[in-house]
């Protein structure tokens, strides 16, 4: 009987199976912390965007019928205060400010941005028209209501800076339910 004939010694098998779990152990640990790495990976992102949406983005309810008909009360409005993922706010956007005036808050439409000039009818209520046209300050919006007969806006307490803008609104969903905070029209 030839050498290479002769079955390998016990000693020899044990060894090349020990070598063979040796190599496939190293590579099912990486494939295990391959899975674990990439879940914890997305449940970070998921926890990032989480922690994003909750800081930028908030819900409120509006109350009152000075938006009507654009907006009902009842209706739910998502806001957002991260103006450079909405865009910066402008003419035409519906904005809720905090009412440095009264403690509310009250949902508008942005009717002119500063620098620009406000039509007579709708200046200020204590504006003297002698004094000429009225310009919206720089840093501040000029808002109006839609039901422009029984909203208390802008031509009652004047011009609202930026920083009193809690959000702009960017979905209306008609759901009535609770909601964090309501907007007093």
């Amino acid at each position: 009987m030839a050498q290479h004939d002769l079955p390998p010694e016990p000693a020899a098998v044990e060894a090349e199976a020990a070598g063979a779990a040796e190599e496939t152990k190293p590579s099912s640990i990486r494939r295990k912390t391959l899975i674990y790495t990439g879940f914890g990976g997305f449940l970070l992102f998921l926890l990032v965007c989480s922690v994003f949406f909750y800081v930028n983005f908030k819900t409120i309810e509006v109350q009152g019928d000075s938006m009507e008909p654009t907006l009902h009360p009842g209706q739910r409005l998502l806001i957002s205060k991260a103006y450079w993922l909405v865009g910066e706010i402008q003419r035409g956007d519906i904005v809720v400010i905090q009412n440095p005036y009264e403690d509310e808050v009250i949902i508008k439409r942005v009717y002119r941005v500063g620098g620009e000039t406000v039509d007579f009818q709708n200046v200020p209520s204590n504006w003297d028209l002698t004094q000429g046209d009225y310009f919206v300050p720089e840093g501040s919006i000029y808002v109006l209501g839609d039901n422009i007969e029984v909203s208390q806006d802008s031509r009652a307490y004047g011009p609202f800076e930026t920083t009193d803008v809690i959000g702009k609104v960017v979905v209306v969903h008609s759901a009535i339910g609770s909601s964090e905070e309501s907007g007093d029209e």
